[in-house]
């Protein structure tokens, strides 16, 4: 009995003929698919003109994009440019005949770095001052002369001549020396201490000269001209005291103008009408 059935199923089978099962998307399915491939194609072809866009306008070619060259000799920055984070660089010059410019909001500094990242120099350009911070500061000129160094010990000027500008002079809290100390032509030259005293040394001798005008020395209490080994010479046609006191002493009635120059013990001059003989041992009173 089963024999017989699967023998009818048989060819039942034969009979109708064969089935074909269809593989693949049909319907919806398939045109979804045709939607994201035709999507995915545009967004490929949007993305392939944005990247165009981009290298045409950031300038991007074989030698480098934008302002920035690559060359033979390093990078090469034309116009300005901006960074954000540090520079490390061996050499930084602008173009032949172009200046180079260092622009910040606050301030530029520049370091000087031994191996161990110490700083040796630094220079500071702010809004308020400039500051150089070094164990020396020198001006040279091309050919290689000292115009300017200061350190710790000393400041040395090296220029033929120091100018000062100020209206109000210049002013040394402590000493100065210097072998020449002149004016301008046709101004003077006023050497003052206000408070203080005014002392002028020199190991060989003082020379005061006025060439074109006149020499006026003042002071509150005394004015001491004083040599060691040497002597003290005043070299003119007209040597006038006019303030200098007189003697008393004299003979009645005597109306002379003539005068006798005395020097004190204490080093005091006075004057005493001249006589005969000298008059100053009779005059001595002024010296009490």
């Amino acid at each position: 009995m089963p024999q017989e059935q699967y023998t009818h199923r048989s060819t039942m089978q034969t009979s109708e003929g064969p089935q074909v099962y269809k593989v693949g998307i049909y319907g919806w399915r398939k045109r979804c698919l045709y939607f994201f491939v035709l999507l995915l194609m545009i967004l490929i072809l949007v993305n392939l003109a944005m990247t165009i866009w981009i290298l045409k306008v950031m300038n991007f070619t074989i030698d480098g994009m934008g302002n920035l060259r690559i060359t033979e000799k390093g990078l090469k920055l034309e116009g300005d440019s901006e960074f954000l984070k540090p520079l490390y660089a061996k050499e930084i010059r602008s173009r032949p005949g172009n200046p180079l410019y260092f622009q910040s909001a606050r301030n530029v500094t520049v370091n000087i770095l031994n191996e161990k990242t110490k700083v040796l120099t630094r220079l500071v350009t702010g809004p308020q001052a400039v500051e150089a911070h070094s164990q020396k500061f020198e001006v040279k000129t091309l050919s290689g002369k000292l115009l300017f160094s200061a350190d710790d010990n000393e400041v040395v000027v090296g220029a033929e001549r120091l100018r000062v500008l100020g209206a109000e002079g210049t002013v040394f809290p402590k000493s100065i020396e210097t072998p020449n100390v002149r004016a301008d032509p046709f101004k003077e030259l006023r050497l003052e201490s206000p408070t203080r005293a005014l002392v002028m040394e020199a190991p060989k001798g003082i020379e005061i000269n006025a060439e074109a005008g006149s020499l006026k020395a003042t002071c509150r209490t005394e004015l001491k001209l004083e040599s060691k080994d040497g002597e003290i010479t005043l070299n003119s046609a007209k040597i006038k005291l006019p303030n200098l006191p007189q003697g008393s002493s004299s003979s009645a009635g005597s109306r002379q103008k003539i005068y006798e120059l005395c020097v004190c013990p204490n080093g005091r001059l006075f004057l005493s009408q001249a006589g005969t003989s000298s008059t100053c041992q009779i005059n001595t009173s002024v010296c009490l």
